[in-house]
């Protein structure tokens, strides 16, 4: 017969409470209780029958991830860290993609799917600051992203504007005097390729570089072939570069390919820095110099979050904004 609660708890020697409190990875229980009781449920191959507790609850078990796209390796990865943390606490993740585009955001902040969970981590790309009050809705929300603040739910960002800030400060102090930029949405107020802009300008500002208009290539889409193509056009356009700050990891990798078709020597000749730290940067030739934003930390606090959010079951109080801190890792490209 499977274990049951009762004899994990005489196991280890604790109550049938403590057993669930830790079960439910409640806060209160001892460091040396709470071993005790997992060693026990190894030991017992102890499995909660998560269908009645959430029959007892009132609860799915089920928790919402909205993202704009899973082929973009950063959202992939990020999925995949939600994922993780959400098992940690005994929740399924449920996946919508809305490609960023605004009125599926809004929609699927109504939809009866989105509902049905128990609570919901989004990250719009197509809404703007202007649509913060749609997030006044009746369940659990946690906000990613830099498309909306100061809004009225918990929010989980990274550091924009340092990072991109970093990550050009590591090509100026490498000696780069023309250092290009990658990725940029001309006209854009709110969102990431704002604020690494604006830490792009300040990194310049400090090292007493003036900006250039000419260096700066926009690139719609976040992917390689848009980050191949932008350094074809700053190519064509013979404006002198040595250095290229791609704003993620994907436009980056895109860069390193065009400059390798032209022969030219990384970082000896230009050097390449990206942002995101997803895991094919490692495996580029050379390998990609890069900020890691935080993502494990973004996806372990969004978590956190939001299931303290479903336990209190209370209108939301002070919305809280948490700020992750970033990485520069250095590799070969720059």
């Amino acid at each position: 017969m499977p274990a049951t609660l009762h004899d994990v708890a005489k196991l280890a020697g604790v109550s049938i409470k403590t057993v669930s409190n830790v079960v439910n990875d409640y806060p209160s229980v001892r460091p040396e209780t709470r071993q005790r009781v997992q060693d026990a449920i190894a030991e017992l191959d102890y499995r909660p029958n998560l269908s009645a507790r959430n029959l007892r609850s009132g609860r799915s078990g089920v928790i919402g991830l909205v993202l704009p796209e899973l082929s973009l390796s950063y959202f992939a990865q990020l999925a995949d860290a939600v994922i993780a943390r959400a098992d940690h606490h005994g929740l399924v993740v449920q996946i919508e993609q809305t490609g960023g585009d605004r009125l599926r955001e809004l929609a699927v902040l109504t939809s009866s799917r989105t509902r049905m969970a128990d609570g919901l981590i989004f990250s719009p790309l197509g809404m703007e600051q202007g649509d913060a009050d749609r997030l006044r809705v009746s369940y659990p929300l946690v906000l990613l992203g830099e498309r909306i603040f100061g809004g009225p739910v918990d929010h989980v960002t990274m550091r924009n504007v340092e990072a991109a800030r970093a990550a050009t400060r590591v090509l100026v102090e490498s000696g780069r005097r023309r250092v290009a930029l990658v990725g940029a949405h001309p006209g854009e107020v709110m969102g990431s390729a704002a604020l690494r802009l604006m830490g792009y300008r300040a990194a310049l500002d400090e090292a007493g570089l003036t900006f250039d208009p000419a260096l700066i290539e926009s690139a719609g889409l976040w992917h390689q072939a848009e980050g191949a193509e932008a350094v074809k056009r700053l190519l064509a356009s013979g404006v002198e570069f040595d250095g290229v700050f791609a704003m993620n990891d994907a436009l980056a990798l895109g860069v390193l390919r065009v400059l390798h078709q032209e022969r030219m020597r990384i970082p000896e000749e230009v050097a390449v820095i990206g942002f995101d730290n997803i895991d094919e940067g490692q495996y580029a030739m050379p390998s990609l110099t890069t900020v890691d934003p935080g993502r494990a930390e973004i996806a372990r606090q969004a978590v956190d979050l939001l299931v303290e959010r479903i336990a209190r079951r209370a209108p939301i109080d002070e919305p809280r904004e948490v700020l992750v801190d970033f990485e520069v890792l250095r590799r070969e490209s720059a």
